[in-house]
Order: structure tokens, then sequence, then C-alpha cells
């Protein structure tokens, strides 16, 4: 049954009992299209639907589902952080060893614009394994959380997963980052005791810039120095290498580029700790979080010729989530609660205009407020009720008798089986007609 409403407003009082979302395409469709759309663009999204599911549907009808579900998710973590810093939950048991890195990435948005977007790593770290004649510490279960926004915005909204995965809880937790001042802070927020690890690779770099701006990019020298100093940062620790940075700077004053590299390495000598970090089986690189940056954010997002609007981007970021998390299950029944409620809040708003396009166009003023009508009504003494006789009935003139519905008799085709249905054929008057 469909009620309807002014100016064309249709709405199904079924769809409220069901509790089904707005639009018409059903739940299923609309999750469907959101999966596809969050793995691979949304044209081949398209595609895909027509050919597994046989529906057809347009790229725009993919792009806004996709988009539409992605908000929905954004907007029910984004309430799952209010709860957290409203009622101040226990934490879940965090793991022994907990790998916590951050890092951002760079998306193309429209009007040839490019924005960071952030990415949050954690991850189990297990215990040391030998691989290529050295100890190599590798971080397992994975998570992800991505957003683009502001730092300080980007440490309370991973508050949902940082709770989660027990980062306030965890015996030790190893925070790996490439030197950034936004991650510093990021750990500063969740985690201030946690043990900083600069990046093996960013503090190797750092290094070898500095040799190849004295000896030459590529050149034997370079090598051979290079290779010297990182083994000695690596086992040793940062302060023999430091030394013979600083004389490299006092040896070629004309090299302007060296006071700064050797700066950035200076500040970070207490993150450069490596041998202390390998003796407690601690990672030293921040692979897992630019493998996240790959695998999140820049093969949905970067991908030939895209260019995003800024307001769709967290809500992708929110599905890539969902999809590499493993969670997709979890996600989708969170955003149909999101859906579902805008939908019951969209019949609601049709429904009170309706009653206020039936209502009086203007009421007296004599007229008392409901509650002061109330009020005397109940100082009225009331008279027992009367009982009313019964209607008396009335014949309509030329009144049509009710038309009892048509049903098919035991004999006929319509009840036969579809077997042998042959055999009923009636046979033709013509008796040569014998087959």
């Amino acid at each position: 049954m469909r009620c309807v409403l002014p100016a064309r407003q249709v709405f199904s009082p079924l769809d409220e009992e069901l509790a089904l979302v707005s639009g018409h395409l059903t739940p299923y469709l609309q999750e469907c299209m959101a999966r596809l759309g969050a793995w691979m663009p949304f044209e081949p999204a398209r595609v895909m639907m027509k050919d597994i599911l046989g529906v057809w549907v347009s790229e725009p009808t993919v792009r806004r589902q996709t988009e539409a579900w992605g908000a929905a998710y954004e907007a029910f973590q984004q309430a799952e952080v209010e709860g957290l810093e409203r009622e101040l939950p226990a934490s879940p048991v965090g793991p022994d060893k907990l790998l916590l890195s951050v890092d951002g990435a760079m998306v193309p948005l429209v009007k040839g614009e490019w924005a960071e977007a952030k990415t949050l790593v954690l991850g189990v770290i297990e215990e040391p394994v030998w691989e290529k004649n050295a100890w190599v510490v590798h971080a397992s279960d994975l998570s992800y959380f991505s957003r683009l926004m502001e730092a300080e915005a980007f440490a309370r909204a991973t508050l949902v997963e940082t709770h989660r995965r027990g980062v306030e809880t965890a015996r030790v937790v190893a925070a790996l980052a490439d030197g950034a001042e936004w991650e510093q802070g990021y750990i500063d927020y969740h985690r201030e005791d946690a043990i900083r690890v600069l990046d093996f690779p960013h503090a190797a770099e750092h290094v070898s810039d500095m040799g190849s701006a004295v000896w030459g990019v590529g050149t034997d020298t370079t090598q051979a120095w290079l290779k010297n100093q990182l083994h000695l940062l690596k086992h040793e620790g940062p302060t023999q290498v430091l030394a013979v940075l600083r004389t490299l700077v006092q040896e070629h004053p004309d090299l302007s580029d060296l006071p700064g590299l050797l700066a950035y390495l200076e500040k970070r000598e207490a993150h450069m700790q490596y041998p202390t970090y390998q003796a407690q089986g601690l990672p030293i690189g921040s692979g897992a979080v630019e493998s996240g940056n790959k695998v999140v954010v820049e093969a949905r997002l970067k991908g030939a010729g895209m260019h995003w609007a800024r307001t769709h981007v967290n809500p992708m970021l929110a599905l890539r989530n969902a999809v590499c998390n493993n969670r997709w299950a979890e996600a989708s029944a969170q955003v149909l609660i999101c859906r579902r409620q805008q939908a019951a809040q969209g019949r609601q708003a049709r429904r009170e205009q309706s009653l206020a396009h039936r209502a009086p166009a203007s009421v007296s003023a004599d007229v008392a407020p409901c509650s002061q009508l109330a009020e005397s009504a109940a100082e009225i003494p009331m008279s027992p009720p009367v009982p009313l006789a019964d209607p008396p009935v009335v014949s309509a003139p030329n009144a049509v008798t009710p038309r009892v519905p048509w049903r098919p008799g035991p004999d006929h085709p319509w009840r036969r089986p579809f077997l042998g249905k042959a055999r009923y054929r009636q046979r033709s008057h013509d008796s040569s007609a014998k087959n």
C-alpha cells in the first residue's frame, strides 16, 4: 500500500515496517555496488553488476551508492569516537608488543590540487626470525585507518581503532615514524610512553645524501663509505656515525645542504638506538605503513586520470579500511543501521509535512492551548453515556452485487501437470488427421 502526500510525495508504510533504506534499490544491491566500488573504479563495478548479478545500473549510480555507504560508515565511526570520549569505557587487553605506525600519502583532488591522506597501521609484533643472514621482525594482524584531515582531527578520529586494538593496555608499543612533527604529536596523543623508532631507511637516506654531496652520487667511494656508516648505525648506534657526519660538515663548509641533513639526524638521535630496539625484538623499519599507503589509499584513489572532490575522499577511505581490514560484514551492518535511521527520519519529515498540510491554514487567537483545554475539560461533570440505537439499514438503489472471484474448475488445464499435457489437447474432427 502506498500513501500519496502533497507535492506528489509518496511513501509506503511497509518500508517503515520492514526498515528498508531509501531509494529504489534493495539494500543488498546497494551493498553490492558499494563493495565493488570500494575495490575498483566505478565503471568496471557497473559492468560487474551486470555480468554477475544481471542488474543494469549506470556508472553515476554506482558512484553515488558507494559514496553514500562510505559517508554512512564514516558517520558511524565518528559517533563511536564521541561515545568513547563520553563514556570512557575500559580498553580491551592489548598484545604484549604492538606496532603503531603513521604516515601520509598524497591524493589527487579536482582542479589539480593534492592533499595528504594520513594512515594509521596497528599490528602485533612477532618474534624475530632469521632471514637472509639477519634477524628480521615482522608484524601480523595488521589493521588500517585512513582519513584526509588535519593531524589533530586525525588523532581523535583514530580513537575508534586504537581503542579496539588495545593501544592503551599493550605492554610495549613500538611507534615507527619517518620523523615528521605531526607524527610525534600523534604518538604523544595515544601512547606517550611508546618506544619511538626513526624508520631506518629514512635515517639511511639522510646519511646517503651527505655522502653523495661530498663524493658524488653512486660513486665507488660513496658506496663504500655508506656501507660502513650504515653498518655502524644499525649495530653500534648513532654516536660514531654522527661524529663522522659532523666532521664532514666542518671539512666542507661550501656544501650548503650538509648542515640541514646533519640537524635532521641530530634532532632524532634518541630515536635511532637501533641495537637496543633489535635486542628487544622490535622492528626498525616502517614498511608496514608504507605498504598501507599503497594498499589502502593509492590502489583505489590514485589511479590513472582520477581526481576526487575533497568531500568524497573520506567516505572512500572509510570503505577501503573496511575491505582491507576484512571487516566488511561488520561495516555493512553498521552502515545499514545509519541508512535505516536516515530513511526513518526522512519518512518522519514527510509525515510531519503531510500533517501540516492537512491542518487549518490559520488558528484563532482565542483558542486556548491544548494543555488548558484538557484542564478545563476535566472540571466539567460527565453525564453517563446514552446508548445509541442501531442505524437503520438502507439499501442503495441499483446496488451492485459483489463479484465473486472466479476460480478454475477441477478439470481446467491450469490444474493439470506440465508433464503429459499433450494428452489433453483437443483432437481435430478431421478423421484423416491421425497424428
